[in-house]
């Protein structure tokens, strides 16, 4: 069933997938697929900037931007996160613009970005999946896969919980197939 959480064991961590609302996890930092001038914007970004309140695009003003492929952290001001992960993921373009190699740096980023403020808990979005064109399970298998790799390279982080939060269950059921795929059975 889509509302069944899915958890994998990583190591010392553990990757979950989850039907929800990312402004609502209760976790150290969420994710927020931005765009390069971190200006907010609609679907996953428009909702973080608006569930955080003002304070957090005066934030992000005082960072200036961010290029695509990497992240940058703020405060989370109202929401129930600590901290807000600011992804910049590429646009897709048909998959021969490096848009594979950009989406993963920007899930990498998030995360040593992450680690780097002592975060233990993080929850992402399917970063450029809606309206930046980037095909559902193409990405889900690029965030599942440079996800799982981080967290086995570096066991030492402070990340103790990477969770995926999708908004629907076609996009949780895309993301547990290819988590079946990626890092075996839940």
């Amino acid at each position: 069933m889509a509302d069944e959480p899915k958890a994998y064991e990583i190591g010392h961590s553990r990757i979950e997938l989850v039907q929800g609302d990312i402004v609502e996890q209760k976790v150290d930092a969420i994710v927020t697929a931005a765009n390069s001038a971190l200006a907010g914007g609609g679907g996953v970004d428009g909702a973080v900037h608006w569930a955080a309140g003002p304070e957090l695009l005066d934030a992000c003003e005082r960072i200036g931007g961010c290029p695509t492929g990497s992240a940058v952290l703020t405060p989370g001001f109202d929401l129930p996160s600590k901290h807000v992960v600011h992804a910049v993921g590429p646009i897709w373009e048909g998959g021969d613009a490096n848009e594979e190699a950009l989406l993963a740096s920007a899930y990498r980023r998030s995360l040593q970005v992450a680690a780097e403020h002592d975060v233990r808990s993080i929850a992402f979005p399917a970063i450029s999946a809606g309206v930046y064109g980037y095909p559902m399970d193409e990405a889900a298998r690029v965030a599942l896969r440079a996800s799982e790799h981080y967290l086995r390279t570096n066991p030492g982080s402070s990340l103790r919980l990477v969770r995926f939060v999708l908004f629907d269950a076609r996009s949780f059921v895309v993301f547990a197939r290819a988590a079946e795929a990626e890092l075996g059975k839940a």
